[in-house]
């Protein structure tokens, strides 16, 4: 029941409170990528998530694809665990370490999946074809100073 203060404005009972604090809460909470059934990550899993519209460009340049999810705004590839290991992704690449979507109040949605029994896109090819489309250098060709 809610009831009405004097100057005629809605007050909120504790129930509706809550329930606004719990939908708040429910959309900042970090969502991970499910690994769809049938199949295994005996790696583990991470993602590379890239803008909807560089992921499109990307896509056909891989030799092999694994699970791709989408949502509005990004692609998400599901790569093995600790595929960031000696590599900068390039910009506006963003790695997620197990998979953890965050600020996203759905998962996104699994828009590709491979024929095999494994998730994984291979990080290498994913990440060479990143670094073309965005005119990044691979970190392992760029000149060392001392």
């Amino acid at each position: 029941m809610a009831v009405r203060a004097v100057s005629g404005a809605r007050v909120l009972n504790l129930d509706t409170m809550v329930r606004l604090q719990r939908g708040v809460r429910a959309a900042a909470t970090p969502r991970r990528l499910a690994v769809p059934d049938g199949m295994s990550a005996p790696l583990g899993c991470d993602a590379v998530a890239v803008p909807a519209l560089l992921g499109q460009q990307v896509l056909p340049r891989l030799p092999r694809v694994g699970c791709v999810y989408a949502d509005e705004a990004h692609w998400w590839w599901i790569v093995p665990s600790d595929s960031d290991y000696a590599m900068e992704w390039p910009a506006p690449a963003r790695y997620a370490t197990g998979a953890v979507v965050p600020d996203s109040p759905e998962a996104p949605g699994l828009i590709h999946r491979p024929d095999g029994t494994v998730p994984y896109t291979p990080p290498i090819p994913l990440y060479l074809a990143l670094c073309r489309l965005t005119g990044t250098t691979p970190t392992w060709s760029r000149p060392i100073s001392a």
